[in-house]
C-alpha cells in the first residue's frame, strides 16, 4: 500500500536537480505525493512535477551542455542583477506550458522574498511561471522579478526550507529534500575528463563576469573571492540557519539529505549527475526504511 507524503523541497541552485531524483525514488518505493511547497529549485522542480511534465523536464535538462546552458543566460550587466531569466522561463514554457497553480493536479505552493517589503510572499494560485520565476531569483544573479509594483527575490532568503508552507491532511508522511545539508561529500564516480574540459570552459564564462563585478568591492589581496563567491557565501551561511531552526521545530519522517559540497550552485550543466546524486540519497533513506 502507498503512503501519502507531503513533500517540501529546499532552495540550492543547481544542486536543486537532486529533486527530481528525489521525487522519482520516492514514488517508485510506493510514496503517494500529495502536496508540495518548494523554494527557489524546489520550487522549480516541484512546480514542474505538480504539472505532471517531470519526466519531459529531466529528459531536456540531462542532455544540456555547457554551451546550450550559456545559451540559455541571457547576460546583462545591470544594477539588478547578470542574467534577466527571461530566455529560461521560456524555453521551459515550450516544454511544459503555463498553467494556473490551482489548477495543477497536485496541491503547490512556491515560495519568494517581496523585496520592497521585506517579507515571504506564498504563491499558491496564479500563473506557475511567474511563481517560479520569483522563487529562483539569486540575488546579484538573476535580476529581481517584477509583478506589477511589486519585485521578487530568492525565497531562500526567508524560508529555504518551507515546511510550514506544504499542505498536510491527517496520516499523512512529511518528507522534506534539503540540497543543502552540511555534510560531507564523497564523490563515488569522477566526472569524465570531456565534462570537466568543458565545465572549466563554462566557469571561466562565470568568472569574467564575477572580475567585472568584483570591480566593485575593495580587493582582498589576500583572498580575492570575488563578489559572486561572497554573495554565495553570505546567502549560504543565512540559508543554512534558517534551515536547521525550521528542521528542529518540525518532526520529519523523511529526512533527505544532499551535502552543499557535492555540486556548486551553478553547476546547471551537470544535471544528469546531480539527479544522480539525489537518487543516491533518497535510496539511503528509503532502503533503510524498508529494511
Amino acid at each position: 500500500m502507498g503512503k501519502n507524503v507531503a513533500l517540501v523541497l529546499s532552495s540550492g541552485g543547481a544542486r536543486g536537480f537532486a529533486h527530481i531524483g528525489a521525487i522519482r525514488v520516492l514514488e517508485s518505493n510506493g510514496y503517494n505525493i500529495t502536496s508540495i511547497a518548494g523554494t527557489s529549485m524546489g520550487a522549480l522542480v516541484g512546480g514542474i512535477h505538480a504539472s505532471g511534465k517531470l519526466h519531459e523536464f529531466e529528459e531536456w535538462v540531462s542532455g544540456l551542455d555547457v554551451m546550450e546552458v550559456l545559451k540559455l543566460t541571457d547576460i546583462s550587466l545591470s544594477k539588478k542583477g547578470f542574467v534577466k531569466g527571461t530566455r529560461i522561463i521560456e524555453k521551459m514554457k515550450e516544454i511544459v506550458p503555463d498553467r494556473n497553480i490551482e489548477d495543477l493536479p497536485i496541491p503547490y505552493s512556491a515560495i519568494a522574498t517581496d523585496l520592497i517589503r521585506g517579507r515571504e510572499r506564498i504563491f499558491n494560485a496564479g500563473s506557475l511561471f511567474d511563481a517560479i520565476r520569483a522563487s529562483i531569483s539569486i540575488p546579484t544573479f538573476f535580476q529581481p522579478f517584477s509583478l506589477g509594483d511589486d519585485y521578487f527575490v530568492d525565497g531562500g532568503l526567508v524560508n529555504p526550507i518551507p515546511i510550514n508552507r506544504v499542505k498536510r491532511i491527517e496520516g499523512d508522511l512529511l518528507a522534506v529534500v534539503n540540497v543543502n545539508a552540511d555534510i560531507p561529500h564523497v564523490r563515488i564516480e569522477p566526472p569524465p575528463e570531456a565534462a570537466e574540459s568543458w565545465g572549466k570552459s563554462y566557469l571561466r564564462r562565470i568568472s569574467k563576469i564575477n572580475a567585472h563585478a568584483g570591480k566593485h568591492i575593495p580587493e582582498n589581496k589576500k583572498d580575492d573571492i570575488g563578489l559572486f563567491n561572497l554573495n554565495n557565501r553570505s546567502i549560504s551561511i543565512m540559508l543554512n540557519q534558517i534551515a536547521a531552526l525550521t528542521l528542529m521545530n518540525h518532526k520529519v519522517d523523511i529526512m533527505v539529505q544532499v551535502s552543499r559540497e557535492s555540486y556548486g550552485t551553478y553547476d546547471f550543466y551537470k544535471a544528469k549527475e546531480i539527479i544522480r546524486e539525489g537518487e543516491r540519497a533518497t535510496l539511503e533513506v528509503v532502503g533503510a526504511k524498508l529494511s
